[in-house]
C-alpha cells in the first residue's frame, strides 16, 4: 500500500510539474505565452520580483594575501595564503568548503572517468593519454591547514572540494582567518589541456606560464542555493567570492610578471629604460614598449640564475590570475572611459609580434570603450591581454590566441580570429568577472551574455566584421538538428552536447533579436544597462535578468524567454497562401469587365476548344429553333441605368466612407503557419508593381490565440507582385524556401571536380599576405 501511495505521488507530482510547463496541454493555444511562473524561482526579500536586489539581499566576501613561489627548473609552484572570510550570511556556518580546481588534471579526478571515448583513424597524444590515464603527480597537495593562531583545522578532500571544519560555528556577521600552504606540479597545459600550466618552446628551452586556477579558492555560499560545491568537471568555470587581493610572486629574474591589479613595486622589478616607457605610457595616445622585441630575445638567450618578487594588490575582484616569462614583449597605452584612465595592455611573445603589436592593446582599448557604452563604465584600473595560444578570462588580465607564420605574414582568419577572442576574453571582465554569475551553473549567462556584447563591440570595429555569433542566420543549422541532440540554454553545463552553440551562440543570437528585432534598441538597451547597473559586483540568477529585462522595458517577453531559454523548438515560419482582394467599384463597366475575364477563366473547358478545332457542328447552329433568350443574352452588358445607379450609390456614402472608396486599396489575405514551433514575429517585405518595397512588423503575439496558424489581411496603395517573410533573416528561420510568394527556387552552384589526394594533416585557406611577398 505504501509502494502504490509513493507511486501515485510521484505521478501526480510529475503531471502537476508539466502542467505548470504546459498551461494548456493539447491545445493550439495558452502554452507559449503564460507568464513563466513557476518555471523560475519566486521573488523574495533577497531578490524582488523586479528582477532587482531585494531589501535583504546578501553576499560572502573573502580577502587573500598570498605568497608564491615559481621553481621554473622542477616547474613546481608552492604557496601559501591567509584567507579573511566574512560572513555576511544571516545563517551560521560550521564549515567552509574550499576550491581545488588543478585536481582536474589528477588521474584519479573524476572527470577522467566521466567522459566517453572513441577510437579513430588518428590519435593524439592528449587523447591516448586520457584512455590510459595513466598516473600522475598532478593535482594540488595541500601542506597544512590552520587558523590565524597557527591550530589545524581538520579538512576534507573530495575531488576538486576541500570541506574545511571550523572549531566554533562562524555566526552572522561574524569574521574568519585561515591559512593554507599548498604545492602543485604545473602542468602541461598544451598537452594535459586545462586552462593554466605552461607552454614550452623547445626552439629557445623555455616556458610561458599562466597561472590560473591556481591557489585553493573560496566557493560560493549564496541565498539561492547555499554552498556552490558542485565539483569542476572542466567545462562549468567558476562561482567565486569577492574580496580584496595582496600577492607576491617570486619568479626568475629575467621574467616578465602581468596579473590580476596593479603592480606596487615597479621601481624594485623594472630596468630603468622599462620603468622610463612605463611612467611616458600613462599618457601615450598609441601603445608603448614598456619591454620590446630586442630585451625579450636577449632574456631568451642569457636566462637569469636569480629571483624576483612582484607584487600586485586588486580590490573588489573574485579572482587573481598571472603570466611570467622572460619570452614577453609588453606595451601599454592609456585609455579612457568616462574620464577615468585605465591602463590597456598587452604581453606576448615573439610569434605573435606582428599581430599583437598592431593590433591588440588597441583591441583591448576598444573593448572597454564599446562593453562600457552597453552596460556599465569598467571600473578597474587595468585590462591586460596575453597571447597564450588559448581563450581563458580572470579579472582585469586574459589569455588568448594569435600568433603569425615564421616569415610574419597571418592570414584573415587567424587576424580576425584574434581580434575577436581579444574582445571576448576581455569582454569577460563585465561578465561574469563583475557582474558575477554562477558559471559552474548557467554557462550561458556569462558565456552568451558576453558573446553578444562581443558581437557589438566586433560590429563597432569594423562595419565588415565578420562575425560568426549573433547574426541570427548563423545559429540555424544549430537549430535545426535533431531533437535528441539538442538542449535549451536553461542547461547545467556539464550536460550539454554542443557546448559553443549552446552556451555562446545561441543565447547571444536571442538577445541580439531582441534588440534588433523584438524590442528595439532603445528600449533594450536601457533594460539591458539597468542589469548591468543592479548586478554589479553581485551574484545574479537567471530570473534576475529576465525579471530586469521586462521590469525596465515594458515588454512582457516571458514567451520570448520560454521559446528560446526554456525550449528546443526552431523558428520556421511559413507563407502559405496570398490572396488578393479589391473593393468593388460599383461601376458597371469596370466590374463586368473584371467580371467577365474571371467568367471566362472559370469556365473555360479544353474539350470546347479542341471541338472547334475538329469543326464539330453542334446541334444548336444545326437547328435553330433550339435557341432562345439565353443563347443571345449577354450578362456583361452595361445597362442603360448603370451611371445613375452608380451615383445613387456613391451618394449614399458617408464622407469617410468616401474617402476610404477613393483610396483604392488593395487588400491581400496571407495564411502564415508556425512550423518550427517557436513563436517569432513575422517580418513582411512587399514588392509593388513599380518596384518599390515595404516592410511591416508584426509583434509575436499575433500567435497567442492560435500558435500554430494565423491569417491576417494587409490593405496597400500599390498592386503587389510579390512578398517575402523575413528578408532581413533576423529571426533564425530554418527554412527559407517556404518564406516566399510567389515560391522562389533556391539557387545553388555546383562545379566539376577534379579528384585530388591533398597530404593528410594539412589545412585549408590561403594565406593572401604570404602570397603576395611571393610574387
Amino acid at each position: 500500500m505504501k509502494r502504490n501511495f509513493l507511486l501515485l505521488a510521484a505521478l501526480f507530482f510529475s503531471i502537476t510539474t508539466y502542467a505548470q510547463h504546459l498551461n494548456n496541454p493539447g491545445s493550439n493555444h495558452g502554452n507559449k505565452f503564460e507568464q513563466l511562473g513557476t518555471m523560475i524561482s519566486d521573488p523574495n526579500s533577497y531578490r524582488s520580483a523586479s528582477g532587482a536586489p531585494g531589501p535583504a539581499y546578501w553576499q560572502q566576501r573573502a580577502d587573500y594575501e598570498i605568497n608564491a613561489d615559481l621553481d621554473e627548473k622542477n616547474l613546481l609552484l608552492t604557496g601559501s595564503e591567509s584567507i579573511t572570510y566574512y560572513n555576511n550570511s544571516p545563517d551560521p556556518l560550521s564549515y567552509l568548503w574550499v576550491q581545488l580546481d588543478e585536481n582536474e588534471h589528477k588521474s584519479s579526478s573524476d572527470n577522467k572517468l566521466t567522459e566517453g571515448s572513441k577510437m579513430t583513424e588518428q590519435m593524439d597524444y592528449r587523447t591516448l593519454s586520457g584512455i590510459i590515464n595513466a598516473k600522475n603527480d598532478l593535482g594540488v597537495k595541500i601542506l597544512k591547514v590552520t587558523d590565524e593562531n597557527g591550530t589545524a583545522l581538520p579538512y576534507t578532500i573530495n575531488n576538486t572540494m576541500m570541506r574545511i571544519d571550523l572549531p566554533t560555528v562562524l555566526k552572522p556577521s561574524g569574521t574568519y582567518k585561515l591559512t593554507i600552504s599548498w604545492n602543485y606540479k604545473i602542468s602541461n597545459r598544451m598537452t594535459t589541456g586545462g586552462r593554466g600550466g605552461y607552454e614550452y618552446f623547445p626552439e629557445d628551452d623555455n616556458y610561458l606560464f599562466t597561472i590560473t586556477q591556481w591557489f585553493p579558492r573560496m566557493a560560493v555560499y549564496s541565498d539561492f542555493q547555499g554552498w556552490q560545491n558542485k565539483q569542476f568537471e572542466g567545462r562549468g568555470e567558476f562561482a567565486l567570492v569577492f574580496g580584496n587581493y595582496k600577492v607576491n610572486m617570486t619568479v626568475p629574474a629575467d621574467h616578465v610578471v602581468g596579473a590580476t591589479g596593479e603592480c606596487q613595486n615597479y621601481q624594485q622589478v623594472l630596468s630603468s629604460n622599462s620603468l622610463s616607457r612605463w611612467n611616458a605610457a600613462q599618457t601615450a595616445k598609441a601603445p608603448i614598449e614598456i619591454v620590446n622585441l630586442d630585451e625579450a630575445k636577449s632574456a631568451i638567450a642569457k636566462k637569469s640564475a636569480t629571483k624576483k618578487t612582484w607584487t600586485y594588490a586588486a580590490e573588489n575582484v573574485r579572482d587573481f590570475a598571472w603570466v611570467s616569462s622572460r619570452r614577453l614583449v609588453w606595451d601599454a597605452m592609456a585609455t579612457y572611459i568616462d574620464g577615468k584612465k585605465i591602463m590597456a595592455m598587452s604581453y606576448y611573445g615573439p610569434e605573435a609580434y606582428p599581430l599583437y603589436n598592431k593590433y591588440s592593446t588597441k583591441a583591448v582599448a576598444h573593448t572597454l570603450t564599446s562593453y562600457s557604452k552597453h552596460t556599465i563604465p569598467y571600473p578597474y584600473p587595468v585590462a591586460i591581454s596575453v597571447e597564450a595560444a588559448n581563450g581563458m578570462e580572470y579579472p582585469m588580465i586574459c589569455f588568448n590566441y594569435g600568433r603569425a607564420e615564421k616569415d610574419g605574414t597571418y592570414t584573415e582568419a587567424v587576424k580576425y580570429g584574434m581580434i575577436g577572442v581579444i574582445i571576448h576574453e576581455v569582454g569577460h571582465n563585465f561578465f561574469p568577472m563583475i557582474v558575477n554569475s554562477d558559471e559552474r551553473q548557467w554557462s550561458w549567462m556569462d558565456e552568451g551574455l558576453n558573446t553578444f556584447c562581443q558581437y557589438m563591440a566586433e560590429q563597432e570595429w569594423d562595419n565588415n566584421y565578420p562575425s560568426q555569433r549573433g547574426p541570427a542566420h548563423k545559429i540555424v543549422d544549430y537549430m535545426k538538428m535533431p531533437k535528441d541532440q539538442l538542449e535549451p540554454i536553461m542547461t547545467n553545463s556539464e550536460n550539454i552536447i554542443n557546448f559553443g552553440p549552446n552556451a555562446y551562440a545561441k543565447p547571444a543570437t536571442a538577445l541580439n533579436i531582441l534588440r534588433e528585432t523584438v524590442m528595439g534598441r532603445e528600449l533594450f538597451d536601457y533594460a539591458f544597462k539597468e542589469y548591468a547597473k543592479r548586478w554589479a559586483f553581485k551574484h545574479p540568477t537567471p530570473a534576475d535578468l529576465f525579471r530586469t529585462m521586462e521590469d525596465a522595458s515594458a515588454v512582457d517577453l516571458d514567451w520570448f524567454w520560454r521559446g528560446w531559454f526554456f525550449g528546443t523548438d526552431p523558428v520556421d515560419i511559413s507563407l502559405n497562401d496570398v490572396r488578393a482582394y479589391r473593393m468593388n467599384s460599383m461601376k458597371q463597366e469596370l466590374e463586368n469587365k473584371e467580371n467577365q475575364k474571371a467568367f471566362e477563366k472559370n469556365n473555360y473547358i479544353i474539350s470546347r476548344e479542341r471541338n472547334r478545332a475538329e469543326g464539330i457542328k453542334f446541334a444548336v447552329e444545326e437547328d435553330k429553333s433550339l435557341l432562345d433568350f439565353y443563347n443571345k443574352f449577354n450578362r456583361f452588358e452595361v445597362s442603360k441605368t448603370a451611371d445613375e445607379q452608380f451615383q445613387k450609390y456613391y451618394r449614399s456614402l458617408s464622407a469617410d466612407e468616401k474617402a476610404l472608396y477613393e483610396s483604392k486599396k488593395n487588400f491581400y489575405e496571407l495564411d502564415f503557419s508556425n512550423d518550427g514551433g517557436l513563436v517569432m514575429p513575422i517580418i513582411v517585405e512587399w514588392t509593388f508593381k513599380d518596384g518599390t518595397k515595404e516592410l511591416d512588423r508584426i509583434p509575436a503575439y499575433i500567435w497567442r490565440k492560435d500558435e500554430n496558424k494565423v491569417t491576417k489581411v494587409f490593405a496597400k496603395d500599390k498592386e503587389v507582385v510579390s512578398v517575402q517573410l523575413d528578408p532581413y533573416r533576423e529571426t533564425a528561420d530554418i527554412n527559407e524556401s517556404n518564406n516566399a510568394w510567389p515560391r522562389k527556387t533556391q539557387p545553388t552552384r555546383f562545379e566539376l571536380f577534379k579528384q585530388q589526394q591533398a597530404p593528410r594533416g594539412t589545412s585549408a585557406g590561403p594565406n593572401p599576405m604570404q602570397q603576395s611577398r611571393q610574387r
